[in-house]
């Protein structure tokens, strides 16, 4: 022990966080280890002098959030967090990638103290990161005043070659260096490694010109990787940075020090082998036969923080404490925007919409409810991705988050829905703030990997999106949604709400806002539906529930159950009346809301949808995936098994079978067909 016992401290503690991610990685017999092995100097420099967090209250709202792009380097995160003091024990790293475990392959929030962000998939940490930065920006632009910077905290990134040649990080660089997000700082890992191989094999761009072309403060520091004092000198310029983002390049060794797998692809994504981790122990100084070792000096000098730790929240506590006492109208609406708890009656200014209005295409009824408790809610933020006069979700007390202006709540998020909907995320999981983003339903394609993050954090995200079937009409098949209601419905933790008509949309907001866990997906038509008469039916409260009978069968037991959601329920109201004319008994369930509805307890489903009621017809212009859940095997589904067609809205409907003539005839041929089955 006597070289641990004269090594620099400096040295001993990178070399524990290096040791344990190889450790662990080949234990395991899986992982990555050479990021780690590469960066831990620069973990170690930013977690020891910069980083602001308190080990053991990992969600004090002032904190630095630290975002691990890379993730698959989630041996650097876990070491860290173990030898820095969170909840986060030596068998726990252990257990690094076993069933059970708080240490994933890959960070999950939610999962291990001290993880800001699930991340994994290559650009979607940073794009995070952006999101957490504008939500810090505009929370300090609201709350904070001369003397009581309350909140005042910066976001750090680490992120690699893979993240940066996603298309993803070019969205997110271009809309932070907009805002002017000073206080986002994201360090570029140039390793010059990539699975298959050196990365000149792929890549060759000038990554400095890119990010001074996207308005950022960029540092090369070179092959600093293992310099901690050039590392020290970057990060203090890049807090010094007022007006831009800052990236610092880095060069950096993968496997750093290991004999025969430094700078090589095979240390990016497999253990070293036990016979080179040896080795590498060796030329570390360290004793080549220990594993998981844990040097009491290197515990013991980064166990420091804990106590600086608390005293850094115990000053801003005296702080806003203070910041309470001369501003408690302030104190009070931060507070509520901490628990983002909407007050009583925050949705009593949302109107009852009347059906001599006409038809209102649900996107425009979606504006009028998002104005009439827009002010109620102040923490409500979100914007379209550059769709506002078209998805109608401009909020009209507030003007656009501008550099310079970072209060206003209103996003111009620009042609970028994939960093609009990571970056909603990164608000989210930043806290203070609940975020919306919208665009055309048919451009999910474009933000579907943030949107799936969002479902497995179970974050409340609401998405508001519009133009929702081949009613979108002359735009063509391009831009008409065909199997993207059945795409996010089979998305664990999403709830997807489709409304009917304008009451419809004000309930389905309701039950948006109400919606703590997971995310909210509003799917809106472009054309006008008709407001439903509703003073002879049920109120569209049922929509809380997410299916409920909209218009009764006259008898006892009705012959055929029809459901639809959005805009095809108007065509099952129609084909009612005709029903009933030719002496068919039909009950009309509106079900904007698969999830919702299957949260309810097994008695009103069963009232909504009678078992013995066999024959059911669900009518819906989108795949009919799914729905033989709800119509069973003697039911059926009037859908689109094909992509859409550039004609005026009404002539596709008629074209594609969605008239009440069709829904008549299938519904009386299901009714006959189940007779004869069972004469």
């Amino acid at each position: 022990m006597s070289k641990l016992e004269n090594m620099s401290i400096d040295d001993l503690c990178i070399n524990t966080i290096r040791t344990l991610a190889m450790d662990a990685v080949q234990k395991a017999n899986s992982g990555h280890p050479g990021t780690p092995m590469a960066l831990a100097p620069l973990a170690y420099v930013l977690w020891t002098k910069f980083l602001k967090y308190n080990p053991k209250n990992p969600n004090w709202f002032d904190r630095d959030r630290f975002v691990l792009s890379n993730g698959h380097a989630s041996m650097l995160q876990y070491a860290m967090l173990f030898l820095t003091g969170y909840e986060v024990s030596l068998d726990d790293i252990k257990n690094f990638r076993q069933w059970g475990s708080i240490t994933p392959g890959h960070p999950e929030v939610h999962l291990t103290p001290g993880v800001e962000t699930t991340t994994g998939p290559l650009g979607q940490g940073v794009m995070n990161s952006v999101g957490m930065a504008i939500a810090e920006a505009h929370l300090a632009a609201k709350f904070n005043r001369d003397g009581y910077d309350i909140v005042n905290h910066y976001t750090y990134a680490f992120c690699s070659d893979g993240d940066l040649m996603e298309g993803a990080s070019h969205e997110a660089a271009s809309l932070a260096g907009h805002f002017g997000l000073s206080k986002l700082i994201w360090v570029y890992d140039d390793n010059h490694i990539s699975i298959e191989g050196a990365t000149d094999i792929t890549y060759s761009d000038n990554v400095a010109r890119r990010f001074e072309g996207y308005n950022w403060h960029v540092q090369d520091l070179g092959d600093k990787g293992n310099d901690l004092d050039a590392i020290t000198k970057g990060f203090t310029e890049a807090r010094e940075e007022k007006e831009k983002p800052s990236l610092i390049i880095l060069r950096t060794h993968i496997a750093y020090g290991a004999p025969n797998m430094q700078d090589t692809p095979e240390a990016h994504g497999a253990p070293l082998g036990e016979d080179e981790v040896k080795e590498t122990k060796k030329r570390y100084g360290w004793p080549e036969d220990e594993t998981f070792l844990v040097p009491p000096r290197a515990m013991e000098h980064m166990r420091k923080a804990i106590a600086h730790g608390r005293a850094l929240e115990d000053e801003w506590q005296m702080k806003y404490d203070n910041y309470k006492s001369t501003f408690p109208e302030l104190a009070d609406q931060f507070e509520r925007a901490m628990r983002l708890e909407p007050p009583k009656d925050w949705d009593a200014n949302i109107p009852e919409f009347d059906p001599s209005e006409g038809s209102v295409a649900t996107r425009k009824a979606s504006s009028t409810v998002i104005n009439s408790f827009s002010q109620q809610l102040p923490w409500i933020i979100g914007g379209s991705g550059d769709l506002a006069p078209s998805t109608k979700t401009l909020m009209e007390d507030s003007k656009y988050f501008l550099k310079g202006q970072h209060e206003n709540r209103n996003i111009a998020w620009g042609v970028r829905e994939h960093a609009m909907c990571a970056a909603s995320s990164g608000m989210a999981l930043h806290g203070g703030v609940r975020p919306y983003a919208s665009t055309f339903f048919i451009f999910t394609d474009y933000a579907r990997p943030a949107i799936r993050l969002a479902a497995l954090m179970e974050l409340p995200v609401i998405y508001v999106m519009t133009h929702d079937s081949i009613g979108l009409g002359e735009d063509g098949p391009t831009h008409q949604p065909v199997e993207h209601l059945a795409a996010m419905r089979a998305m664990p933790n999403m709830c997807v709400i489709r409304p009917a008509d304008a009451n419809e949309v004000g309930y389905a907001w309701r039950a948006a806002m109400l919606r703590k866990v997971g995310p909210t997906m509003l799917v809106l038509t472009r054309q006008g539906v008709p407001i439903f008469d509703r003073s002879q039916v049920t109120s569209a409260a049922g929509v809380m529930k997410g299916a409920y009978v909209l218009s009764k069968e006259d008898g006892y037991v009705p012959d055929v159950v029809l459901l639809a959601s959005g805009s095809e329920v108007q065509l099952i109201l129609e084909a009612q009346k005709q029903l009933r004319a030719e002496g068919i008994d039909a009950r009309v369930v509106s079900m904007p809301s698969w999830e919702l509805f299957q949260e309810q307890p097994q008695e009103y489903r069963q009232e909504v949808l009678p078992p013995k009621v066999k024959v059911r017809l669900a009518v819906e212009a989108g795949a009919p995936q799914g729905w033989r859940q709800w119509v069973g095997d003697a039911g059926d589904v009037i859908g689109v098994t094909k992509y859409g067609a550039s004609a005026p809205y009404k002539e596709n409907f008629l074209n594609y079978g969605f008239t009440t003539d069709k829904v008549v005839n299938k519904a009386k041929h299901l009714i006959d067909r189940f007779k004869s089955a069972n004469l």
